[in-house]
């Protein structure tokens, strides 16, 4: 049985279950969508994943398609450094790739980590979605199944971010180095008919561990999606945001009735008060709730989020965490 025939047979045992219990009228009818299109990426790097989103809406693919082919739009671009093949590489000048998209629907994802090898993980991790029964795939499994995909394999260091790693082992021969970097391009899209489906898609930290995994390709921390309740990305720290399941908080605070920003704003904080860190760690979320409503916050200075409505898209700076507090002392 194909694990997605499998799942929607138990949605519609666990839809039972939840009007037998009286939840499914109280979660999925607070929540209506308007009937737009919506979506929020991060970074400015996402605008141009947001236009190739909605050209795929328009040329009549499925919003999973349309985050798929929005994320890809970094991942094959070599300026960018912390996505795909301008990515930089881990301490011992090997590019890991990590990639996941998610259903909210269906609750189907598929996600690939330390993927060597493949310019684009994040269609390998939508072959993990309809073509595998498992969730996660990871490292020379994940090649060898990208592989059995018929993907290509392709060079993945790019020449400016092999010169970059040679500076860096100058300074650190040892390979011991900080790891640097935490630009995650992460895509939200709600469509007119109130589905969302979300997308992550890095390189992970420069000069990393490797094998090093963080938030991005992990399900209900780097990204979370449900159409009962919305939609969330998170980029930073991964670590940090992996300890509190970052993206899956700002839903579950949206399903509760918060608007997006107070839903980031509370997990930020979650964050701050639990992080050996403190506030010194940046960790950002940018999220759409079920009803269209749109929320971006960060807990450092020069996050910038990409918001499209009404097939207009703005690149907006997001004010930090620390900042909003304060104005909302003042009132």
């Amino acid at each position: 049985m194909h694990r997605r025939d499998f799942l929607l047979r138990g949605a519609a045992a666990g839809a039972g279950f939840l009007a037998s219990t009286g939840l499914q009228g109280h979660e999925s009818g607070q929540l209506h969508s308007t009937g737009e299109v919506v979506l929020i990426s991060t970074w400015p790097f996402g605008k141009a994943a947001n236009q190739a989103a909605l050209d795929t809406l328009a040329a009549g693919g499925s919003s999973l398609d349309a985050v798929e082919k929005g994320v890809m739009t970094a991942e094959a671009n070599p300026a960018i450094q912390s996505v795909g093949y301008g990515g930089l590489p881990n301490r011992a000048g090997i590019v890991e790739l990590d990639a996941a998209i998610q259903d909210g629907r269906t609750f189907e994802s598929g996600a690939v980590c330390s993927l060597q090898g493949y310019r684009h993980p994040i269609q390998v991790a939508r072959a993990v979605l309809d073509h595998s029964p498992h969730l996660v795939l990871v490292g020379d499994g994940a090649r060898s199944f990208a592989t059995d995909q018929g993907f290509p394999t392709e060079e993945t260091l790019s020449e400016k971010a092999q010169e970059a790693y040679q500076r860096w082992l100058k300074k650190h021969p040892d390979g011991k180095g900080p790891v640097e970097g935490h630009d995650t391009l992460g895509l939200v899209l709600l469509n007119s008919n109130g589905h969302i489906c979300v997308a992550c898609t890095t390189s992970g930290l420069a000069w990393k561990h490797p094998g090093r995994v963080g938030d991005s390709p992990l399900l209900g921390h780097g990204l979370y999606a449900d159409d009962e309740a919305g939609g969330c990305v998170a980029t930073g720290d991964g670590e940090e945001i992996t300890r509190v399941c970052g993206s899956f908080l700002v839903v579950e605070w949206m399903r509760k009735g918060a608007s997006p920003e107070e839903a980031i704003a509370e997990t930020l904080d979650r964050i701050a008060r639990r992080s050996p860190k403190g506030r010194d760690v940046q960790a950002a979320f940018v999220a759409i709730r079920a009803d269209g409503v749109t929320g971006a916050g960060s807990m450092q200075e020069g996050f910038h989020q990409a918001l499209t409505r009404d097939g207009k898209t703005e690149v907006l700076s997001v004010p930090t965490f620390l900042e909003r507090k304060q104005d909302g002392n003042r009132r």
